[in-house]
C-alpha cells in the first residue's frame, strides 16, 4: 500500500488507526453515554438509578479499557496526548467526532514519518489547530496559504525544504515557533524571508543542520525579530566560523538560548563590541589535526638482517599514518614541517614529500589509495605523518592546522567522517658487487687497468655501495573516524583508532643458521667420555633454564596487541566565558584572526 502523499490523506488514515468508531469508542450499543445523550432529561424518573442493559458498559468502564496498559485496546506508551484525548472524547461524547466535527476538536496534529509530500488545502478545515508537527516526511515546499491562521507551532524538521519563499508568502501571524532543522536550505538570500514583517510573534527558530553560509546577512535580519529568544543554527557551515557564537551573542541582545546553550551575562560581557567589528567575521574555519602514539606494529627485525656474503637484499621498514581532509582548502602547517601531503586522484595518490624530509635521489613515489568501506561523499586530500622506523611505541608528534575556506565542503566532510590508515613502507637495498675494470687486447689477453693498490681501494669503496628498489607501500589498517559531533557544539574529537591485531608471516630461517646448528651438534659429539657425566648434568640444568627462558620468550612473542593510533581533530572556536580559557586567550584569538 502506497504511503499517503498529503497531510489530509495521512490524517484520515490515522483516524482509522485510532478506531474512534469501534469498541470501546464510538456510538455503539455498548456505550451508555450515547443512549443517555439521545434521551430527554425527563425520561428518567427522579431518584431512580437506570439499570444498565446487558451488553452495555458505563463510560467509566470503557475509559478503564483505554487507560489500562494491559488492555488490548490501550494505545502504545509513545502515542501523542492528542490521540489519547480523541479516544476519550470518542467515549464520553462520541457525537462530537462524527463527520466534519472532528476538525473542530483537534488543536494539535502530529503526523510523523508517514511519507507526506504535500501540505494540502484540507488543513484549513482545522479551525482550532495550534500545533502542527510534520517532521520526518518528504515535504519540499510549504504553501503558507494552506496553513490555519491559528497556528502557533509549526515543526518541519527532517524534510527536504530547500527554499523559504512559499512558506513566507502568507505565514500564520500568531506563529511562535518555526522548526526547519535538518532540511536543505541553502543560498545567500534565505535570510530575507526571516524578517519581523513576516514573523512578528516568533519566539523560537530552529534552522539547524542546513547549508546556510551568510552569517552577516542572516544576523542582520534576525536582529529585527524583537521577540526571538531561542535560536538554533548549529550544523550549518556558518557555525564553523571561529567567531560565530560571539558575534551572534553580541548582535542579538535579547537572545536567551543559542544552540541549546544558555547565554549568561558573563558571556555577553566577554563578546561585547564584537558586533561592531564585522571585519573579524571571516568566512573560513580552522581545524587542527593531531596524531600521537602508534602501537602494536610487529617487529620486522628478522627481515632486516643481511648475512655477510648473502645474496639477499637489506630490507628497511618505515611507518606513517595517513588521514583525509576536505579538499580545496588553504593549509597552514604548524609543528610538523616534515609532514607529507598526498594529492588523491580516482586511481592513484601521488605522495609529495617536503624537501626537509626527502631522501637523496627520491622525488616521488606512488601508492594505491586507502581502501574504504563506502565511496567518499566529498573531495578530499590525503595527508601523512613523517616516516619513522619501527619501535614498540612510535611517537608521531604530528600537528597540522588546516584553514578551510569552503565551509559547505567542510560540512560534508565532517558528516562523512575521515579515513585514517597505517602504511608500511618497505625498501629493498642490494649491495653492488665490485667488478674489475679490464681491457682485452686484440690477441685476447686481459690487461689490468689499475695497479694492485688502486684495485684494493676501489674494492673497499665499491663494497660499501648499495642500490635501492622503489619503495613498496602496504596499508596495514584502515578505519573511519566519525566527526559529526564537530557540527554541533563539540570542539574536539579525540579517539584511539583500533586496527586489530596484525600477525605477520614468519620468514624462513636462513640456511646459514642450519649449518651452524649442525656444526654445534658435531662438536658436542666429540667431547670426552670422562667429562661426559658432569657435562651432561650441567647441560641438563642449563637446558632446563634455556627451556624455561624459551617458553617465556615464546609466550611474550605470541601475545599480540592490536595496532592502535591516537587521533585527534579540533575545531578552533573562540572560548566561552564559562570555560577555563582566560580573556588573554580571546585576545590572542582576535590577533590571529586579524
Amino acid at each position: 500500500m502506497a504511503a499517503p502523499c498529503s497531510v489530509s490523506a495521512a490524517f484520515q488514515e490515522h483516524l482509522q488507526h485510532l478506531g474512534l468508531q469501534d469498541f470501546p469508542c464510538g456510538l455503539g450499543s455498548w456505550n451508555k453515554s450515547s443512549r443517555n445523550a439521545s434521551r430527554s432529561p425527563r425520561a428518567q424518573p427522579a431518584g431512580l438509578e437506570e439499570a444498565v442493559p446487558p451488553g452495555e458498559e458505563t463510560p467509566e468502564v470503557l475509559l478503564e479499557l483505554l487507560r489500562d496498559q494491559h488492555s488490548p485496546w490501550a494505545l502504545p506508551p509513545d502515542c501523542s496526548p492528542q490521540d489519547r484525548l480523541l479516544r476519550e472524547v470518542a467515549v464520553l461524547a462520541p457525537e462530537l467526532l462524527r463527520g466534519s466535527r472532528v476538525f473542530q476538536v483537534i488543536k494539535s496534529l502530529r503526523i510523523l514519518d508517514k511519507g507526506v509530500e504535500e501540505v494540502d488545502e484540507g488543513l484549513l478545515r482545522f479551525q482550532q489547530l495550534e500545533e502542527l508537527i510534520l517532521s520526518a516526511n518528504h515535504i519540499s515546499r510549504v504553501n503558507s496559504a494552506h496553513l490555519p491562521r491559528t497556528l502557533k507551532v509549526l515543526e518541519l524538521c527532517y524534510n527536504v525544504v530547500g527554499d523559504l519563499q512559499d512558506l513566507s508568502a502568507q505565514p500564520p501571524p500568531e506563529l511562535q515557533h518555526l522548526g526547519l532543522g535538518h532540511n536543505q536550505l541553502c543560498g545567500t538570500f534565505q535570510e530575507k524571508h526571516l524578517t519581523v514583517d513576516l514573523w512578528p510573534n516568533l519566539v523560537s527558530l530552529d534552522l539547524s543542520f542546513n547549508s546556510l553560509t551568510n552569517l552577516l546577512g542572516l544576523v542582520s535580519q534576525l536582529s529585527t525579530l524583537q521577540n526571538l529568544r531561542i535560536l538554533v543554527l548549529q550544523g550549518n557551515p556558518l557555525a564553523l566560523i571561529p567567531t560565530y557564537r560571539g558575534f551572534l551573542v553580541d548582535s542579538l541582545p535579547k537572545l536567551s538560548i543559542l544552540d541549546d546553550i544558555q547565554i549568561w551575562p558573563e558571556e555577553r560581557q566577554q563578546f561585547h563590541g564584537l558586533a561592531r567589528q564585522p571585519e573579524l567575521i571571516r568566512s573560513e574555519a580552522r581545524v587542527v589535526v593531531s596524531i600521537g602514539d602508534m602501537k602494536g606494529l610487529p617487529n620486522p627485525e628478522a627481515f632486516q638482517q643481511l648475512e655477510v656474503g648473502s645474496e639477499g637484499p637489506l630490507i628497511t621498514y618505515s611507518y606513517y599514518v595517513t588521514y583525509q581532509f576536505a579538499g580545496g582548502d588553504e593549509l597552514k602547517d604548524k609543528g610538523s614541517p616534515e609532514g607529507t601531503e598526498i594529492h588523491q586522484s580516482p586511481t592513484v595518490a601521488t605522495l609529495d614529500v617536503d624537501s626537509s624530509a626527502q631522501d637523496p635521489g627520491e622525488t616521488k613515489s606512488h601508492q594505491k589509495p586507502a581502501a574504504t568501506e563506502e565511496p567518499e561523499a566529498h573531495s578530499a586530500r590525503v595527508f601523512a605523518t613523517p616516516r619513522q622506523p619501527w619501535a614498540d611505541t612510535i611517537d608521531c608528534s604530528y600537528r597540522k592546522e588546516h584553514i578551510a575556506k569552503d565551509l559547505v565542503g567542510l560540512k560534508s566532510y565532517l558528516e562523512a567522517g575521515t579515513i585514517v590508515s597505517v602504511v608500511e613502507e618497505k625498501v629493498l637495498t642490494w649491495p653492488v658487487d665490485p667488478e674489475e675494470n679490464t681491457v682485452t687486447n686484440k690477441e685476447g689477453q686481459e690487461l689490468k687497468k689499475n695497479s694492485a693498490k688502486e684495485k684494493q681501494k676501489k674494492k673497499k669503496k665499491q663494497s660499501c655501495e648499495f642500490c635501492s628498489d622503489p619503495p613498496i607501500h602496504s596499508t596495514l589498517g584502515t578505519t573511519r573516524v566519525t566527526l559529526e559531533t564537530l557540527l554541533a557544539t563539540e570542539d574536539l574529537v579525540a579517539t584511539v583508532c583500533d586496527f586489530g591485531i596484525l600477525i605477520p608471516e614468519k620468514p624462513p630461517e636462513p640456511p646459514v643458521l642450519e649449518e651452524k646448528e649442525v656444526k654445534k651438534g658435531k662438536d658436542k659429539s666429540k667431547k670426552s667420555k670422562a667429562k661426559k657425566g658432569d657435562q651432561k648434568t650441567t647441560s641438563s640444568k642449563g637446558k632446563g633454564k634455556n627451556k624455561d627462558t624459551a617458553e617465556v620468550e615464546e609466550g611474550q612473542e605470541f601475545q599480540p596487541v592490536p595496532l592502535t593510533v591516537q587521533f585527534q581533530m579540533q575545531l578552533l572556536r573562540w572560548p566561552l566565558a564559562a570555560s577555563t580559557q582566560s580573556q588573554e586567550n580571546v585576545a590572542r584569538a582576535v590577533g590571529k584572526t586579524q
